[in-house]
């Protein structure tokens, strides 16, 4: 069987409902991820998971959105592969280990579990103005220092 070269999958996780600092990190992260030739993961709604979607489709990149409820229509305009999963907030997990990597941005209580399933699992995470629980959390400042340190992550594994 032929060897088969996988692209990096980075999973971007935040809040449906973000600040504008967070909205421009997001997309931001989202056109590197698309820039380095990654698939950009996420729980597929508004807010953070839309502006980096938007970011990487406008990049020209792939997008995953993994869905909490059953309809494909439920995806923001920016995802290619839809994926609904019935599950609510438990779709969190799904997100997680359909990442390689993940990067979170800003955030709340669904970002705060997805970073705390990364962690239990070994997926490296890293923090643009997240939650600060500890030093398992890689911080960057910028979205390609993010995306940079997220690539690196995943090299090492």
């Amino acid at each position: 069987m032929a060897d088969i070269k996988r692209r990096v999958h980075i999973g971007v996780i935040g809040a449906g409902d973000c600040s504008q600092e967070a909205a421009r990190l997001a997309y931001d992260v989202g056109r590197h991820i698309a820039l380095n030739n990654a698939v950009l993961v996420c729980g597929g709604l508004g807010g953070v998971m839309e502006l980096a979607a938007k970011g990487a489709r406008e990049a020209g990149g792939l997008t995953v959105g993994l869905l909490p409820g059953f309809e494909f229509r439920d995806a923001n305009p920016y995802i290619d592969i839809a994926i609904p999963t019935g599950l609510s907030h438990a779709r969190n997990t799904l997100v997680v280990r359909a990442s390689m990597a993940i990067i979170a941005v800003e955030g709340s209580y669904g970002t705060l579990s997805e970073i705390a399933l990364a962690l239990k699992i070994g997926r490296p995470v890293i923090g643009l103005k997240t939650w600060d629980i500890g030093p398992e959390i890689i911080k960057a400042t910028t979205a390609p220092e993010a995306v940079e340190k997220a690539l690196h992550m995943v090299e090492k594994q």
